[in-house]
């Protein structure tokens, strides 16, 4: 089983940009995308209904911003929308894909980066979903959280860890939250288990030659329960094409859906 995660920074400039074209040679599973930037209505047949892929999508009631989709080769038998309160609720920060006792989640954490406040809501929305993500732990069936989580675990997961260490994102109350996730909770960074080598980024600032140059953050993760660790086959983050600021993150699973 393949599955796709990506923070596309609007689906309609990602599709402007080729992303359904090459998301169609991939022959994944399951697409999770983030920050779709659009409602239903504004979208294409090629994004409302790519061949082959059954489609859904978790709009934010603000036009332009935020939200989420999935795309799978299989039709769910069950799908969530909601965490339980306002902001993933209301920015369609959120959406969960159920087939049988496997479940795949694309998730949208707010940045807090814009300002004071964001940061506090930022805060807030890792308080609130600890003990739901303790609740995937402990039940009788196995999660892949994909998405953009908008924090850089440890200094190998960002270029210039040492200027950024009082900047949203590589906070460090976000990086003991991430300590705790991957830890005390039990999640599984899957990347990290095939790959640990330095230099490995999904998103890079489109201000100066970030990209160029490799100045990127790993803020995009694929995070599992420990049953599926064994499960993971290959990772990879797909540079050859830019369809958004962030990358498209990619891991193979030995698994059926």
């Amino acid at each position: 089983m393949k599955i796709i995660s990506i923070n596309a920074n609007g689906i309609r400039a990602a599709h402007r940009k080729g992303f359904f074209d090459w998301m169609q040679k991939q022959k994944a599973d399951v697409i999770c995308i983030q920050e779709t930037k659009a409602q239903v209505d504004q979208l294409v047949d090629e994004i409302l209904q790519p061949k082959g892929y059954y489609a859904c999508f978790n709009d934010a009631e603000k036009k332009g911003y935020s939200g989420t989709a999935i795309y799978s080769k299989k039709e769910p038998n069950n799908i969530i929308y909601k965490l339980g309160w306002s902001v993933p609720d209301t920015e369609g920060r959120f959406l969960q894909f159920d087939f049988g006792v496997l479940s795949v989640v694309s998730l949208y954490l707010p940045s807090g980066s814009a300002k004071a406040e964001r940061q506090l809501i930022k805060f807030d929305f890792l308080d609130r979903l600890e003990p739901i993500l303790k609740k995937m732990r402990r039940q009788q069936r196995e999660y892949i959280i994909c998405g953009d989580w908008n924090i850089a675990h440890k200094k190998i997961d960002l270029k210039n860890w040492q200027g950024n260490q009082n900047n949203s994102g590589f906070l460090p109350e976000e990086r003991a939250w991430m300590d705790k996730l991957f830890d005390s909770i039990g999640m599984v960074d899957s990347f990290r288990v095939i790959n640990k080598a330095p230099d490995q980024y999904t998103w890079w600032s489109n201000r100066g030659q970030a990209w160029a140059k490799n100045v990127g953050w790993r803020i995009d993760y694929q995070v599992v329960t420990p049953g599926l660790r064994d499960k993971i086959k290959s990772v990879s983050i797909y540079k050859d094409e830019r369809f958004s600021d962030h990358a498209p993150l990619i891991t193979d699973y030995e698994l059926e859906i």
